[in-house]
């Protein structure tokens, strides 16, 4: 099969993804590092119906190989130097003109090296950020692509259709590769966001602001439960309430949902402990802004709040005392 997108990397995003783009008409080769993942895929399009878009490859070469030219590859790997290894395994099979992208949670600037490196290879490059988690990557994702221009005009038709739409009746036709109208471009949750690292910059920002609206979520939740002596329902009732204002929001949304989550004879909220993991985009917000000399109390403040929930969770689960 000679496919115009190449996934690497299934893991849910990865896996979604591509058969997103493959429901979208195009044509998918899928690779990983651990061959069971890509039979795993393939066993998942064939029960949405999409065994004739997709195609899998357990070695890298017949990978690059069953991908027309200019290659089209997206990587979805962990951050970090996985990202530089597939890289390094990556350029010796790609030619002049080929283009990699990195879906990942990157630093902006690590974006930055690897685009210089693969550009001195004939290699062109973008740092594009995905948002939406699994059901986004599936159904329609935000999409924040930075880097060499030239790869975001040879992507633009995939990117254009695989991304959320504003309104669905606006969205390209199945397998639309050329005459994209104004209204389509714009009703499309992506665009050119810049050169260099300037899509991952974007997406760091995202998350650190992110950071910042679930920390006041949580105090907010406190304050009524502690304070108000509310219930769940009635918080849910509450959350429900704001959503129909101009507080509407998904983080609003699915708050609302989660007050109303039973596990056996109570609430799921109830059980779960006081902590919050990270995955370095809000610290890395926070830490630019410093350098920069940008105030950004509340993202900071949601960053030392989950520094501080981590190891007052730690303490328990040691059964060590905690500052009071």
């Amino acid at each position: 099969m000679s496919c115009e997108l190449g996934v690497y990397g299934l893991a849910v995003m990865g896996v979604n993804l591509a058969l997103n783009a493959a429901s979208k008409g195009f044509r998918v080769c899928v690779g990983n590092r651990t061959p069971a993942k890509v039979d795993t895929a393939l066993e998942l399009a064939k029960e949405q119906g999409l065994e004739e878009k997709i195609f899998g490859a357990k070695d890298m070469k017949v990978f690059v190989e069953s991908i027309e030219r200019p290659r089209r590859i997206i990587m979805l790997v962990q951050a970090g130097a996985p990202v530089d290894a597939l890289i390094s395994a990556l350029l010796p099979l790609l030619s002049r003109g080929d283009i990699l992208v990195d879906g990942g949670n990157e630093f902006y600037k690590n974006t930055e090296h690897r685009l210089h490196r693969c550009n001195e290879h004939g290699v062109y490059y973008l740092g594009m950020g995905v948002s939406g988690g699994e059901e986004g990557a599936r159904h329609g994702p935000s999409l924040m692509p930075g880097g060499n221009e030239e790869a975001w005009e040879s992507l633009k038709p995939i990117l254009l259709s695989i991304a959320a739409q504003i309104d669905k009746t606006k969205a390209p036709k199945k397998h639309q590769i050329t005459d994209f109208t104004t209204e389509q471009t714009l009703n499309a949750c992506v665009a050119y966001l810049g050169p260099g690292g300037c899509g991952n910059f974007v997406k760091m920002v995202h998350n650190g602001i992110e950071y910042g609206d679930m920390e006041i979520i949580a105090e907010v939740y406190s304050l009524l439960r502690h304070c108000y002596n509310m219930s769940n329902e009635a918080m849910a009732d509450l959350f429900t309430e704001w959503n129909k204002t101009e507080l509407n929001s998904y983080l609003i949304e699915i708050t609302s949902h989660i007050f109303r989550k039973k596990e056996g004879n109570g609430y799921l909220l109830d059980e779960i402990i006081d902590a919050a993991g990270s995955k370095g985009t809000g610290a890395w917000t926070v830490q630019q802004a410093a350098e920069w000399g940008v105030p950004v109390p509340c993202l900071a403040a949601a960053l030392d709040m989950r520094a501080a929930m981590q190891k007052t969770a730690a303490n328990k689960a040691d059964d060590k005392p905690t500052l009071g």
